[in-house]
């Protein structure tokens, strides 16, 4: 599986902005897919991630209530809306894949069998 995110840029603080992570293959709908981002000098951390159906989501709290993650599995591709973007969100943004399909254990930073390239976001204050 390869991933590929895309939909990164700048904005002001308030702001909104959509990623998307374009998957290959054709076994992505068991997948579970999430979201990770890391700040300049700082570790990778968890954002949001969905189970193979996207029914099931799970939202670190630095974000909960902003971003919405979502998936269609007709085009392979997964989404994070990000509104009321605040300057701490500035970081590179990552999709990820766990072929057991749950999402829960992603959100522990395990069970990560794929990484997207990452890509910039950048919130001017």
């Amino acid at each position: 599986v390869q991933l590929q995110a895309s939909g990164g840029g700048l904005v002001q603080a308030g702001g909104s902005l959509r990623l998307s992570c374009a998957a290959s293959g054709r076994t992505f709908s068991s997948y579970a897919m999430g979201w990770f981002r890391q700040a300049p000098g700082k570790e990778r951390e968890f954002v949001a991630t969905i189970n193979w159906t996207g029914g099931i989501t799970y939202y670190a709290d630095s974000v909960k209530g902003r971003f919405t993650i979502s998936r269609d599995n007709a085009k392979n591709t997964i989404y994070l809306q990000m509104n009321s973007l605040k300057p701490e969100d500035t970081a590179v943004y990552y999709c990820a894949a766990d072929r057991r399909g749950s999402g829960y254990f992603m959100t522990l930073g395990a069970n990560i069998d794929y990484w997207g390239q990452g890509t910039q976001v950048t919130v001017s204050s």
